[in-house]
């Protein structure tokens, strides 16, 4: 059963892993900038790692259902592969906003792009298995004929 989501697990773990990374990382600083837990703030090195963590584990509950509603309802291959472009941006924007704030930019502008397409991906797929369920009309049969 679950060998039809192995693309999307697979997608989720690698992501999973990286986050448990950032989070180190942060540790990691905190020990380099002696920056005691809870405290937030100290070296503005610190301050850049922290809120880059920060911002990726925000916006990750996001990314883990649009990428499971796009795979489950749309495309896996093509939510995968989606994913994948999703967890290099949040390499980029993670290691751009510890070097200088500017340096996020690039990779949140690329994250941004996978998650809008998993959105409009994860939204044509229920739609067409909405008007297939109930109303026994199915965009992808119709353009499967026609191609």
């Amino acid at each position: 059963m679950a060998g039809g989501l192995v693309l999307l697990a697979a997608v989720t773990l690698l992501s999973a892993i990286q986050q448990c990374h950032f989070v180190w990382l942060v540790g990691q600083s905190r020990r380099k900038h002696k920056v005691m837990p809870p405290a937030v703030t100290g070296a503005p090195e610190f301050e850049r790692t922290f809120r880059a963590q920060q911002n990726c584990t925000e916006f990750y509950p996001l990314f883990l259902s649009t990428l499971w509603i796009a795979g489950s309802f749309f495309n896996q291959e093509l939510a995968a592969l989606l994913g994948l472009l999703y967890v290099y941006a949040r390499y980029k924007y993670f290691y751009g906003y510890v070097a200088s704030a500017k340096g996020r930019l690039a990779g949140f502008h690329l994250n941004l792009v996978a998650l809008i397409f998993l959105v409009i991906l994860g939204a044509a797929g229920i739609v067409n298995s909405f008007l297939d369920e109930y109303l026994d009309f199915s965009i992808r049969k119709k353009l499967h004929k026609l191609f």
